[in-house]
């Protein structure tokens, strides 16, 4: 996948026109935000360690001071018998039974307190290791709160620079959404780059067929349990919203129409994966802002556009449902929302009639 990440790198080359500063914010906003969601697993994941070791130190904390009083009872006891028991008891010229029993109680008391001892030492080094484990566990959370307020205050500057870059071309965006001509470009410069994947994943090594035993068993191969038509009828929408343009419905200016659905939404609610898959792109693209693609087999491809976070990398295994990105408006669009496409050997299709009607 690393090839494949570096062709796809490279789709985008006019970074020298006036929209290379946005395309730069709105890219480092996108880094920034999906370091701050990595940030918050990784402090939601050392507070729960440390909500463990808080409790096992609890606990091993009580078992010690049970193992000291017992302790504490068998010293005592062993203190009122004298320092030689058994060698007064072995003089004593008493019944051998009784001298027999008393040594055997005498045994008894001394492997207890010999195994007492032996727990309270393991358990005091217990104990010890818990403390250095909670203690690195603390530093983890401070040097990841230290790391969020770190990024915090560069997205604060990322998001100023990019307003900063919309306010200088402003006007040439206006411009450009209202000339059918750039509008072509852009959908030109969406196709090439989806023809370009598409050739990149045929020239890929193909899954070998199933062997024979696999063919006579009950279950079925893999890719066909998997065939993406299977979901038609079945699937959601990848964020919930408005939808305010369908596909096939003219574009404003006339001469061109939609080639998918902008569904209206509020930044940063999350944009799932409409079905299992493979990200094949997650970059900037010019009229489509931070897009991502995902690559759900049988040439069919999904698409996941102006949106303000992208949480999935080139090479990522999706589930269906799986969190892809985070609403925006990305790109130089004025409202918040999410472009979504469905596609099938690189022409589009109208999502509607996969949609669930329920």
């Amino acid at each position: 996948m690393g090839a494949l990440q570096k062709q796809l790198a490279e789709s985008e080359q006019d970074q020298a026109d006036a929209s290379g500063a946005l395309r730069a914010s709105e890219r480092a906003i996108s880094d920034i935000n999906r370091e701050l969601a990595d940030l918050a697993r990784r402090n939601g994941d050392a507070e729960n360690e440390l909500r463990v070791l808080g409790s096992a130190a609890a606990q091993l904390e009580a078992a010690i001071d049970e193992q000291q009083i017992a302790l504490g009872k068998l010293l005592a006891q062993r203190y009122r018998q004298g320092h030689a028991p058994l060698l007064r008891l072995l003089l004593s010229g008493e019944d051998p039974n009784r001298v027999a029993r008393q040594l055997h109680y005498y045994g008894y008391i001394a492997r207890a307190q010999a195994g007492l001892l032996e727990e309270l030492r393991s358990n005091l080094e217990r104990q010890q290791d818990l403390e250095s484990k909670a203690a690195q566990a603390r530093a983890d959370l401070a040097k990841i709160e230290r790391s969020r307020v770190t990024h915090k205050q560069q997205l604060e500057k990322e998001h100023l620079t990019r307003l900063q870059a919309l306010a200088l071309i402003s006007k040439e965006v206006d411009a450009q959404r209202r000339e059918i001509g750039d509008l072509q470009r852009d959908e030109a410069r969406l196709a090439e780059l989806l023809e370009r994947i598409e050739k990149i994943i045929a020239s890929r090594p193909k899954a070998p067929p199933p062997r024979r035993d696999q063919e006579r068993g009950q279950r079925p191969p893999r890719h066909e349990i998997d065939a993406f038509g299977q979901f038609k009828g079945k699937l959601n929408l990848p964020v919930q919203g408005e939808l305010a343009h369908r596909f096939g419905s003219p574009r404003p200016g006339g001469g061109t129409v939609w080639k998918g659905l902008f569904i209206q939404a509020d930044s940063g609610q999350g944009v799932q994966a409409i079905a299992p898959g493979r990200v094949v792109f997650a970059d900037w693209l010019r009229g489509f802002g931070n897009l991502m693609i995902v690559d759900h087999g049988e040439n069919y491809m999904s698409l996941y556009g102006n949106n303000e976070t992208l949480y999935k990398q080139v090479g990522e295994a999706v589930a269906r449902g799986e969190r892809l990105a985070a609403v925006g408006n990305s790109g130089g669009n004025t409202s918040s929302g999410l472009y979504f496409e469905m596609r099938h050997r690189g022409k589009p299709f109208d999502p509607m009639g996969w949609l669930n009607s329920k």
